[in-house]
């Protein structure tokens, strides 16, 4: 039994056409003393969850929808936290919403800034610290750069077999596990046209991989499970560094908008790694609908990972506000907080 008895507000973003509404009031009480602990909660907690279906749901949200709620900070270290969540449950990383709340921070007043300069907003999320370093001009956002947890390639060219014949796959963490594949593979391209034939494989690629030994976390189970499939189209380098064009599908069948953040993050760990990326260079990363992220990686000492192939990767993209909502639920609506097809 659903018990929403209040309104629940929200701001709403999109960064790089990827949706992120952000929870400003109506959340219930998400116990734990971490992050990682309140998703958790999240998780299993019927009050908090019917918020998330809420929001994500028709007729209020869509297939797609990603939101986050704005919770407690591990400790004093960070600014707040956050937990990301989508139509299909809570992820643990999520690059685009990061971008969005950093703006959000700055723009709501929540993080104070200098009108010129650039503003670190530092956010605990389930995968770790990150943070949203802010840049405004004459006091306006003109960029974000998202800097993410370590992260590190896997395994690569793992044979999967699928509808569409065996293919190669690498897997990365960025957050979160991503298997990545060349569309060419697929016999695809990452194109609008392809959007339905890239959705399925995608889905069939993370469900295949997602139970297998190469998707558990050598540290915290909670991380267990490959979140999505990056397909790419690799368009050669510019005289800065390698183009790739690229769809996410996430979760259980989402498509991402944007050229996913924590995305980014595993594609740039593939390419350092391989040697494809130098710390002088920059990925140019764009999505299926034409926008883009710039990427970079900087080496982590060893030392502080255990991993010699471990990067901080840096993502700058932009994130624009779309509205403020107030959503309401009517006890007695009879498709209550909402439906997805």
């Amino acid at each position: 039994m659903c018990h929403i008895t209040r309104p629940v507000r929200t701001v709403d973003y999109h960064t790089a056409g990827e949706p992120f509404r952000i929870v400003v009031d109506g959340l219930p009480p998400v116990d734990g003393t971490t992050v990682g602990e309140r998703r958790v909660h999240a998780r299993e907690s019927a009050d908090v969850d019917a918020v998330r279906q809420l929001l994500c749901r028709e007729p209020r949200g869509h297939a797609d929808m990603y939101g986050g709620f704005i919770v407690p900070p591990d400790d004093d270290g960070a600014d707040f936290g956050a937990l990301f969540w989508h139509n299909d449950g809570y992820s643990t990383a999520c690059g685009h919403g990061t971008i969005a709340l950093g703006a959000w921070a700055v723009q709501s007043g929540r993080v104070r800034a200098a009108p010129d300069g650039i503003t670190p907003v530092t956010i605990d999320v389930p995968s770790g610290r990150v943070v949203a370093r802010v840049r405004q001009s004459a006091g306006r956002v003109t960029g974000v750069t998202f800097e993410n947890v370590p992260s590190y390639p896997v395994a690569r060219s793992v044979e999967v077999k699928t509808s569409r014949g065996t293919v190669a796959v690498d897997l990365a963490f960025g957050g979160a596990l991503y298997a990545s594949v060349e569309a060419s593979e697929l016999g695809l391209r990452v194109t609008p046209e392809h959007y339905d034939r890239l959705c399925a494989i995608g889905r069939e690629i993370k469900w295949a991989l997602n139970d297998t030994e190469l998707a558990r976390h050598p540290e915290d189970e909670r991380l267990n499970g490959v979140y999505g499939t990056v397909i790419f189209d690799d368009l050669g380098d510019t005289i800065d560094g390698p183009h790739q064009r690229n769809v996410t599908v996430f979760a259980d069948g989402r498509v991402d908008r944007s050229p996913c953040g924590s995305g980014t993050g595993a594609r740039l760990a593939l390419l350092a790694g391989s040697g494809r990326l130098t710390a002088d260079q920059v990925l140019t990363h764009d999505s299926i609908i034409g926008t883009r992220f710039i990427g970079r990686s900087r080496p982590v000492p060893h030392t502080e990972t255990g991993r010699r192939d471990a990067i901080i990767p840096e993502v700058e993209g932009m994130a624009y506000r779309t509205g403020e909502h107030t959503f309401t639920l009517d006890a007695h609506d009879p498709l209550s907080t909402g439906f997805v097809l």
